[in-house]
C-alpha cells in the first residue's frame, strides 16, 4: 500500500537565503549567518514543518571546489544553526552545470525539481503543501514547477533577481526582506490553510 504523504516542508536555497553571499563558498570558516536566520528556522520548525536545504553548487563542475569542501561548509552551516538552536533535516545540492563539468544536463539543478523530489520521496512531503524560499529566480521557478508557495527573500542577490523575475512574468507569492520576515509569513499563511 502506497504511503500517503502529508508533511510540509519549506525549501532553502542556501547562500543569501541562510548564510551571507560570498560568491562560491568553499572554506567552511567564511560560513556567516544571516542575522535572524536561525531564530527564524526554529520558529518554522516549531509551526510543524521540515526543513530543507536545496542549493545550486556549480562551483564543482567548474573545478572551483569539491563535493568534499561542500560537505564541509553544509556541516560548519549545520553546527552554526545547531548552536543557535535550529536543525536542518536535510542537505540537498546540485553540483552540476549546463556548460562545466562531464554532466551537463541533469534533474537536479534548479529550477528542475529534482532536490525537491527526491526530499518529498524520503520524508513523506506534500510538495504542494510545502513553501520554496531562496533569493533567486531559480528558487521561485523551483517552488512554482513543484507547486507550492514561494517567497522571494531580498538577501543576497534577491534586489536583482526581482527585476529577471518580474521580466519572466513571474510572481512570487511574497517577497519578504529576510528569512526571518519570510517565515512569519509562511506560518500566518499556514494558518489559512
Amino acid at each position: 500500500m502506497k504511503r500517503l504523504m502529508s508533511e510540509r516542508a519549506v525549501f532553502l536555497d542556501r547562500d543569501g537565503t541562510i548564510n551571507e553571499e560570498i560568491g562560491y563558498l568553499f572554506d567552511p570558516e567564511k560560513v556567516c549567518l544571516i542575522h535572524g536566520a536561525a531564530e527564524a528556522l526554529v520558529r518554522l520548525r516549531e509551526a510543524g514543518f521540515r526543513l530543507i536545504v536545496v542549493s545550486n553548487q556549480s562551483g564543482v563542475a567548474r573545478g572551483l571546489f569539491t563535493e568534499d569542501d561542500l560537505h564541509k561548509v553544509n556541516h560548519r552551516l549545520a553546527s552554526l544553526l545547531e548552536a543557535d538552536g535550529a536543525k536542518v533535516d536535510a542537505y540537498y545540492f546540485c553540483p552540476h552545470h549546463p556548460r562545466h563539468g562531464e554532466m551537463r544536463e541533469c534533474e537536479c539543478r534548479k529550477p528542475k525539481t529534482g532536490m525537491a523530489v527526491s526530499a518529498s520521496r524520503k520524508f513523506g512531503i506534500d510538495l504542494s503543501l510545502s513553501y520554496f524560499v531562496g533569493d533567486k529566480a531559480t528558487d521561485i521557478e523551483l517552488g512554482k514547477n513543484a507547486g507550492g508557495k514561494t517567497v522571494l527573500v531580498l538577501t543576497g542577490f534577491g534586489n536583482e533577481e526581482q527585476s529577471l523575475l518580474q521580466e519572466k512574468g513571474i510572481a512570487p507569492d511574497m517577497v519578504s526582506a529576510s528569512l526571518p520576515e519570510a517565515a512569519d509569513w509562511i506560518i500566518e499563511d499556514l494558518k489559512k490553510s
